[in-house]
């Protein structure tokens, strides 16, 4: 698909259903501007994933190079949102190879270059892309002579000298965890790599890799829409010790209050590929978000920070890392660690949340088969 005027154009004709909620969303509220105060430099909690220590919440950098409708941000706006974010006390940024592919990487490079040291930063591999070009070729690639080299690139990429946090985006079903850790040691022995983690892994896979050389961080899809981790997979991190950083925790915006039922995505959008966003599954969906909206007017703050602190009040070692391409939207998201609730009001926030069934996938079928995937055995 090209981004020609014309063809812009006609994305956002097809995207004006979805953008009345959307300049809702970006419009400040009296919530909003009780924010803008708060939360500079210095002011956000801590953390501990395992023994890495980060700001209680983060910021993805997954969509400054496109958004979720195709359009093209802003590069020097991008840099701008990121130093913002860091002048506000954030102090871990999430990216990855396959974000451009390689694009995001760059733009956190250029942003953080004035503060590299007074940051955690994140990166991963997993996916078959070319070095060179970027182009992702299909498939998963954890062997451990391409991990290595992938690990080069981003080295390059972010303008620094060691990954932080380096994730296996996905499970490669050919390649023995035990390798791909095995490749991962090799790395930090050269401190290329400070710490490891992994992404929506098989759970018998995260122990395995676990007893080789031990798990920082799990990354998993989690969110009051998706609330799968809340089984095993938070109960295997707390028992070995593994810190949780929750993947659109938002919701895509859903919980932000960015979609309603009569929201139709823009061509491109991959939202309008997921069920649970769909005409039929939206109607009762949305009961969740009558439910944060409630919370949000109780508590004086915005519905999106409802649903941050809720995650954040879960378990101390979960820090969500929420993506956005507006300063606005950073300010709310920052602004979620100002909000908490009493053990009671946690119980009723939690009984009304599991109260609602979500209808429709939480994603595509090509993209959710590669999630819960056990690597096979090593011989």
């Amino acid at each position: 698909m090209t981004n020609s005027p014309l063809s812009i154009a006609r994305r956002s004709v097809l995207a004006a259903a979805g953008g009345l909620a959307l300049s809702q969303l970006a419009r400040p509220t009296q919530a909003t501007a009780q924010t803008q105060n708060v939360t500079r430099a210095g002011d956000l909690p801590k953390r501990k994933l395992g023994q890495l220590e980060v700001s209680a919440i983060g910021l993805g950098v997954q969509n400054m190079h496109r958004t979720y409708t195709t359009l093209i941000p802003n590069r020097n706006e991008m840099v701008g949102l990121i130093r913002e974010a860091h002048d506000r006390g954030v102090t871990f940024f999430d990216t990855a190879e396959a974000y451009g592919p390689h694009e995001c990487e760059r733009i956190l490079g250029e942003a953080i270059k004035g503060f590299r040291d007074e940051v955690v930063i994140t990166s991963k591999f997993g996916f078959d892309i070319d070095f060179e070009t970027g182009e992702r070729r299909g498939g998963r690639n954890s062997r451990p002579e391409h991990i290595k080299r992938a690990v080069e690139g981003m080295l390059e990429r972010l303008g620094t000298d060691r990954i932080d946090l380096l994730y296996q985006h996905r499970v490669d079903p050919e390649v023995p965890i035990e390798d791909v850790a095995g490749a991962v040691k090799d790395l930090m022995d050269e401190g290329k790599v400070l710490h490891w983690g992994m992404s929506e892994m098989g759970l018998q896979t995260l122990r395995r890799a676990h007893a080789v050389l031990p798990v920082t961080a799990v990354q998993s899809e989690y969110s009051m829409l998706w609330r799968g981790p809340e089984g095993d997979v938070l109960a295997t991190c707390e028992e070995l010790g593994i810190g949780f950083v929750p993947w659109s925790p938002l919701a895509v915006g859903f919980l932000a209050g960015a979609i309603d039922e009569q929201t139709r995505f823009a061509e491109g959008d991959f939202r309008g590929n997921t069920t649970r966003f769909s005409p039929e599954n939206l109607p009762q969906n949305m009961a969740l978000v009558d439910v944060v909206r409630d919370w949000a007017g109780r508590k004086g703050a915005e519905p999106g920070q409802i649903a941050l602190a809720w995650l954040m009040a879960q378990k101390p070692w979960i820090v969500p890392i929420p993506g956005t391409t507006q300063t606005n939207h950073l300010v709310q998201n920052i602004g979620a660690t100002e909000v908490s609730f009493s053990a009671a009001e946690l119980d009723e926030l939690n009984a009304a949340v599991r109260q609602i069934e979500m209808a429709g996938a939480r994603l595509p079928n090509a993209v959710q088969v590669m999630s819960g995937v056990e690597a096979p055995t090593k011989i």
